[in-house]
């Protein structure tokens, strides 16, 4: 189960690969992603200087009360990759048209982990044939419901 998610990876992206890191974080960070507080979007990756960064995410602490005057929510975050993967990462990067996102943070055992994907860009047009096939499928859904309940 997810305890964040970047709902709009899907929509604005299509995802062709995808990754599991391990995500460096303070406790009360830790914290309040596992109550489900936090956001990834508009979040991205970038590998820099054989390490590589979650950039954009806004994660607050747990109890404002107990977090450092000077800690800040937006901060870049390391991501725990080999470095053969930062590697390829940093390739994929430099290709034009890709991008790296964050797709979703969860719990895998006691640990946290991040599933990013390698994404191209949806053009508009894109966009909008997903909206027509999920609108359509949404009212051949509702017509078969009440089909069944006129029986």
């Amino acid at each position: 189960m997810a305890l964040l998610t970047n709902k709009k990876a899907h929509f604005d992206f299509e995802i062709t690969d995808t990754f599991e890191a391990g995500i460096e974080l303070l406790g009360t960070e830790v914290k309040s992603v596992r109550a489900g507080l936090g956001s990834l979007l508009g979040a991205r990756i970038m590998p820099r200087g054989g390490e590589a960064y979650l950039v954009g995410a806004t994660i607050p602490p747990f109890q404002l009360a107990n977090a450092g005057k000077d800690y800040n929510p937006d901060r870049n975050r390391r991501l725990l990759l080999t470095k053969k993967e930062i590697a390829f990462l940093a390739g994929v990067e430099k290709e034009k048209g890709l991008t790296i996102v964050p797709i979703s943070v969860y719990n895998k055992g006691r640990k946290l982990k991040i599933e990013i994907g390698i994404a191209r860009g949806k053009k508009k047009f894109d966009k909008r044939q997903v909206l027509k096939k999920r609108e359509s499928d949404r009212d051949i859904r509702r017509t078969m419901k009440s089909g069944r309940d006129a029986e």
